[in-house]
């Protein structure tokens, strides 16, 4: 069994001087946090000053790894951590496909790249044999499609949506087929004038053996199914059947026909899987008879149900516009779908109503190029469109984040899943749905309890950066993968999983963010909606198996216990002890 060169170091490209550097991570870091999530949170930490700007120069982006990528079983990934400027928080947000994979092989003994600073023109950053040069970028107000395809190499870029820093814009992948998508890691690249990374080399191998051994558990898996039938197109089927739907600017619960733009949609509409004999796990391009890939469940969710928009090929069309812009379509689909909420109750005095793509087509170009008044306030974020027109009830947000279409009315546990996360509303960092709808006995203590075990899990998995769908197998953590590697974990995985949620909780507290900003959007509240009284039965409880105080604040017992004892505490005005809870 050949093993895979370990990485254990960064390089480091600073923008406003044009130099690139490389650097050692220091060790106990690599044990205590692993790579991609966790050691992006920890550099993000230490390289942030408390009330950075988020679009300014002292802001960074890392593409971080894991120290298995290109060798896992499944689609690689990378993790784009940075601090967001559509919420304020940390942000990791992930892309996947050919890119992660020969970025592994570019960066040789890397295990990422920090870039910081500002450049004076747009630039490409060229990365091959451990090492990496910029150039000036010839693709500047080109989409990400025709950026990445002209170059040689595997690309990530950004769109026009990025180079107009919308506080939703994406790091778009292998020609916009995967984006590293919410919280607006795009526009602090295009702020910083960044265009495109092109890596160059061959993906890692090794372990092989090992990685055989785990396929065919994945194939095995009851998920894998469904995936390889319609991608992640299930999500809407379900959501729908379980009455957590939300449709037309959160207005309903479930659609009238789900087979229009759902799973049926995908078997009468698809017309190829692509899949080489030598792709991994997950790693397939299911693609429709216009030639486009069928929609990813959030855009189903997001441009369809949300916009009440029931024509497949308009959905793929839609999708494949934000895609191309590359701005994220769960809050750009939301920010349309606010813009007709407004628009239906007089606050605004626009002609666009729900079931319309050819509106919602032409609102969301505006919206990436900020041509236009409205598309310029839309693309900060439906928050500061409400502040600036009003209308802050109409699609519920939580920390300036659009929620995804998974309505908490239908599944209250998630209702604290979207208020405790820790870049803002997303199901990507637990989503106990899918247990709690087909089961009795979900008490305030049991989903505090599941949430935040759930949140740990993916903090490890995220560290790893393994791709979601191969995940359910790696019931262990990566605990077995990481010991063949020879990455031996200063202590178990699932209390490095805590360390690093502590960590990014530490971070914006060290912003601001307290008990107030866990909060439950008032439109969700109400005789039809999630009980503010049981919500905050709720949040008792999760503080306290977080051991946060009752306003949310991680204790110093718990930071001694989880080894974050020696993390700067500049700006948190001194950690209570457990006993202060």
């Amino acid at each position: 069994m050949t093993e895979p060169l370990t990485p254990d170091r960064l390089l480091r490209v600073d923008l406003s001087t044009r130099s690139v550097t490389s650097e050692r991570v220091p060790k106990p870091w690599l044990r205590k946090f692993i790579g991609g999530k966790g050691l992006g949170a920890r550099y993000l930490y230490d390289e942030l000053a408390p009330g950075t700007d988020p679009l300014g120069p002292e802001n960074v982006v890392l593409f971080m790894l894991g120290p298995l990528t290109g060798v896992l079983p499944g689609d690689a990934r990378y993790a784009a951590v940075t601090k967001s400027p559509l919420t304020g928080t940390f942000l990791d947000s992930y892309g996947g496909g050919e890119f992660p994979a020969v970025l592994a092989g570019a960066l040789d003994d890397h295990i990422g790249v920090l870039v910081e600073g500002e450049a004076s023109e747009p630039l490409r950053l060229d990365i091959e044999s451990g090492d990496a040069t910029l150039e000036p970028s010839d693709n500047w107000g080109e989409d990400t499609v025709s950026t990445a395809e002209s170059h040689d190499g595997a690309v990530a870029c950004i769109g026009p949506a990025g180079e107009g820093r919308v506080a939703y814009a994406t790091i778009a992948s292998d020609a916009g087929e995967h984006h590293a998508g919410r919280g607006g890691a795009g526009a602090v690249l295009g702020a910083k004038r960044l265009k495109t990374v092109v890596a160059r080399g061959d993906p890692p191998t090794g372990l092989e053996t090992l990685r055989e051994r785990y396929e065919e558990r994945y194939e095995s898996d009851a998920a894998t199914g469904w995936h390889r039938a319609s991608g992640t197109v299930e999500s809407i089927d379900f959501a729908d059947a379980v009455g957590a739907l939300a449709a037309e600017g959160w207005q309903q619960r479930g659609v009238d026909d789900v087979d229009a733009v759902g799973i049926e949609a995908v078997r009468e509409h698809a017309t190829e899987r692509e899949r080489p004999d030598d792709a991994a796990p997950g790693d397939f391009r299911i693609e429709t008879d216009t030639g486009e890939s069928v929609p990813r469940g959030g855009t189903a969710m997001s441009l369809g149900a949300g916009l009440g928009i029931d024509e497949f090929d308009a959905v793929v069309e839609l999708g494949a516009l934000c895609d191309d812009l590359g701005i994220d379509l769960i809050s750009a689909g939301s920010a349309v779908a606010w813009t007709i909420r407004a628009s239906e109750d007089g606050i605004l005095d626009r002609k666009i109503d729900f079931g319309d793509p050819v509106g919602a087509r032409r609102l969301l170009q505006e919206i990436a190029t900020r041509d236009t008044p409205l598309g310029d306030v839309l693309a900060e974020g439906i928050d500061a469109a409400a502040h600036r027109f009003g209308g802050r009830e109409l699609v519920p947000t939580v920390k300036a984040m659009a929620l995804p279409a998974y309505d908490p009315r239908g599944a209250p546990s998630m209702a604290l899943a979207y208020a405790t996360s820790d870049r803002g509303a997303c199901h990507r960092r637990a989503l106990p749905i899918e247990n709690e709808v087909f089961e009795d006995g979900w008490t305030p203590e049991r989903v505090a309890t599941a949430v935040a075990e759930e949140q740990d899990r993916r903090a490890v998995l995220w560290s790893l950066v393994l791709d979601d769908f191969v995940a359910p197998v790696f019931s262990d953590l990566g605990a077995e993968w990481l010991a063949a590697a020879g990455v031996v974990p200063d202590t178990d995985l699932r209390t490095v999983g805590e360390r690093i949620w502590t960590l990014t909780r530490l971070f914006n507290v060290r912003e601001g963010f307290d008990r107030a900003d866990d909060a439950l959007p008032p439109s969700l509240a109400g005789d039809d909606g999630i009980d503010p009284e049981s919500f905050e039965t709720t949040l008792d409880r999760y503080y306290e198996v977080r051991e946060w105080t009752a306003d949310g604040r991680p204790t110093r017992t718990l930071l001694d216990r989880v080894g974050l004892d020696n993390v700067d505490r500049n700006g948190l005005n001194g950690l209570p002890v457990q006993s202060d809870i």
